[in-house]
């Protein structure tokens, strides 16, 4: 039975290592100079990454592989899979979310995980910094109007109620994207409400933001960020009623997952002009044609691009090279995934 401790035997071999996810998440992330850097600190497997467990190649290269860097679809790691693989001990995923891939079995098992979720928190958490204070100025429906052959307005009659000076900010959930969020409004002049039944008053103070209620958040708020988790209990969190409590005109940005969001009412809303809001997440992805929200000029959809992409996979790429140089010199790794913190992860 191999070892449940997160070091790596301490022996003048380095560790035999593959590639599970798709062809092109593999391109994409990890291009020859991180493979040349992972090269350097394992014995990778050579041939493209695996993506089915079931092949023939797949059971040659998992029987000798000890740690596993996985990405974008990798398929799950049940009891099967593991069996074809007796001497894994760890997996470095290397982009978030790991519920897809990582089952009850790694855990019995014993396997230590990694993930790369701290990496693409950032670009979320810049997405999501610059569309409040591009909300804040108008700026996303002044471009369209200004397409759309409209007057230019008087920038002296711009109204009170326009730009980014002593804005409530409010924030929903202090999860890693969250926590970057508020870390990166710090110098702005706006205040930042933060709702999350998981963080104290006084930790919430360390922050630098004040902890409200939800019901709080959404009324006095201007800008409503979301950043909760998609779990059962955050199924359709934001609710008609939260929604309907919003200021008018205010701005409900969603970077998490769109099923957190009713988006029914979410729809009504905008329809009827009562709010703004940025979607990089809808419910399903994507929209069908016809949907309402499409032709709302206060809504801004975007494809779900906030989190890593282009140049910025090479965070993730750089993290998984460190994540398993830690475990290949016999250290725990900097970025570990906890099997009791996944009921409150994405």
């Amino acid at each position: 039975m191999p070892r449940t401790t997160s070091a790596a035997p301490r022996s003048a071999d380095r560790p035999r290592a593959a590639l599970a996810m798709t062809a092109d998440a593999a391109a994409a992330v990890l291009d020859p100079a991180a493979l040349a850097s992972l090269g350097e600190v394992c014995d990778l497997a050579q041939g493209p990454a695996l993506d089915d467990f079931s092949t023939e190649r797949a059971r040659d290269v998992l029987a000798d592989t000890e740690i596993l860097v996985t990405g974008w679809g990798c398929p799950p790691l049940d009891a099967a899979a593991l069996a074809a693989a007796p001497r894994l001990r760890a997996v470095v995923h290397a982009a978030g979310s790991v519920r897809g891939h990582i089952t009850e079995a790694c855990w019995e098992r014993g396997i230590v995980v990694s993930s790369a979720a701290a990496a693409n928190a950032l670009p979320v958490a810049e997405y999501t910094v610059a569309m409040i204070l591009l909300s804040g100025k108008r700026a996303l429906e002044s471009a369209r109007s200004l397409r759309a052959g409209r007057r230019r307005p008087d920038v002296l009659a711009t109204p009170r109620d326009v730009g980014n000076f002593g804005r409530t900010v409010g924030i929903l959930s202090a999860s890693m994207i969250g926590r970057r969020v508020i870390e990166l409004l710090c110098p702005y002049d706006l205040e930042v409400l933060l709702h999350d039944p998981y963080v104290s008053d006084e930790d919430a103070a360390l922050l630098g933001v004040r902890s409200v209620g939800i019901g709080e958040l959404f009324t006095r708020s201007d800008v409503v960020s979301v950043h909760t988790p998609l779990l059962p209990a955050t199924h359709g969190l934001v609710s008609r009623e939260l929604i309907g409590a919003m200021r008018p005109d205010a701005v409900l940005i969603n970077t998490a997952r769109g099923a957190v969001v009713d988006q029914d009412a979410l729809t009504e809303a905008a329809v009827q002009g009562r709010l703004r809001a940025v979607l990089d997440v809808t419910d399903p992805e994507v929209l069908p044609p016809e949907h309402p929200l499409w032709t709302c000029d206060n809504v801004t959809i975007t494809p779900h691009l906030a989190g890593s992409l282009g140049n910025e996979w090479g965070r993730l790429a750089e993290l998984a090279v460190a994540e398993v140089a830690r475990w290949a010199s016999g250290a725990e790794f900097a970025h570990p995934v906890r099997r009791e913190r996944l009921a409150h992860l994405a």
